[in-house]
């Protein structure tokens, strides 16, 4: 069985904080959050399968031999690039939606707390976009494990606005057409002419809402006219 590497004994659940309060931030922290920014600019600058431990130590400023005694790899560092950000948008928004009650509000958060973040770290979204496939074995099955989770949120609460308003859709079919909205915002979003987070979720929640309201509502089902012989 492979040893853990000097990283991964460091990010044990101590560094989640302890039930007497947040925990505070280390240098090892603050270090390793400056390297997954440097890495994120590389790999969405380079692309993953171009990039090389040199690139990312020459990025970095830290020595490539430094670089390996934390990371085995460069694969490493884009599983932590991908588990930071999808734990921080699921624990983001889970805090956000215990604020909210209304089925419509509840999706508009979502809406929300997705393109505040990614508008914010588009690199990162990038990286996640086009490496999403790269990851193998238990650091793969952990980052799909996070992803399983997004999605469920997402059908939960497809699954609430249905049952509230009395329509019928399917939710899979709502949930990755609404991803397909906000995922790829990346490629044309301009600060300049674009609007902000705020009132880009409110637009996209509007055009999504809207889109998902014109479904039928449930009801008996009309029984058919007898064919006559």
């Amino acid at each position: 069985m492979a040893t853990a590497s000097p990283i991964q004994s460091q990010l044990t659940p101590r560094r989640r904080g302890s039930a007497s309060g947040p925990r505070l931030e280390t240098r090892f922290d603050r270090r390793l959050g400056r390297i997954l920014v440097h890495a994120t600019n590389v790999f969405c600058d380079k692309g993953y399968a171009a990039a090389s431990m040199r690139d990312l130590s020459r990025a970095s400023g830290v020595s490539l031999s430094g670089l390996y005694y934390y990371f085995e790899s460069k694969e490493e560092l884009l599983y932590l690039i991908q588990k930071r950000t999808f734990s921080t948008i699921v624990d983001r928004l889970r805090q956000r939606l215990d604020e909210v009650a209304d089925p419509a509000d509840r999706i508009r958060m979502f809406i929300l707390n997705h393109l505040e973040y990614f508008l914010a770290n588009q690199k990162a979204m990038k990286v996640l976009s086009h490496e999403d496939d790269v990851l193998k074995n238990g650091c793969g099955a952990e980052i799909a494990a996070l992803k399983r989770e997004y999605y469920r949120i997402c059908v939960d609460l497809m699954d609430g606005y249905k049952r509230a308003r009395g329509l019928e859709f399917s939710s899979r079919t709502a949930v990755l057409s609404l991803f397909g909205m906000m995922n790829w915002i990346y490629t044309w979003y301009n600060p300049r002419v674009d609007a902000d987070a705020t009132e880009l979720a409110r637009e996209m929640g509007d055009i999504f809402l809207q889109g998902i309201g014109t479904a039928r509502a449930k009801g008996p089902q009309k029984k058919r006219p007898a064919v006559s012989g």
